[in-house]
């Protein structure tokens, strides 16, 4: 049975917790140290599919400034993070770009896409 140490990041108590797997057939997990029921759960998810939103910026021509600023609409798998930045480093935008454009769509298979955060030209 393994067991994961982790500071809880939902509130600003930043619980100390422990996570680890009570009966693994039945995909049951006992957490220690959390003093609510979010902080119960973030543990869970972090256990068992950790995520992560990923800001950065790509390149934009014709524009005022070279770089636009990007982040994924929801949180990726953090498995896939540095595969998303290697995208990110592939992508040359062309003003105008505007808040909300999709700059990628479904990236890397996961259905979630990552979006222009400024308007820009």
């Amino acid at each position: 049975m393994t067991e994961k140490e982790l500071i809880c990041i939902v509130c600003p108590l930043g619980c100390k917790m422990t996570v680890k797997e009570s009966s693994p057939e039945a995909g049951q997990y006992k957490v220690e140290g959390a003093q609510c029921a979010r902080g119960k759960k973030y543990a869970v998810e972090e256990y068992t599919n950790p995520t992560r939103m990923v800001t950065s910026t790509v390149a934009v021509k014709n524009a005022p400034l070279p770089r636009v600023p990007v982040k994924t609409a929801r949180p990726i798998p953090k498995g896939l993070v540095l595969r998303c930045m290697e995208e990110l480093n592939r992508v040359e935008l062309t003003a105008p770009v505007k808040i909300g454009d999709i700059v990628i769509e479904n990236l890397l298979g996961t259905g979630v896409d990552v979006i222009a955060t400024r308007d820009l030209g």
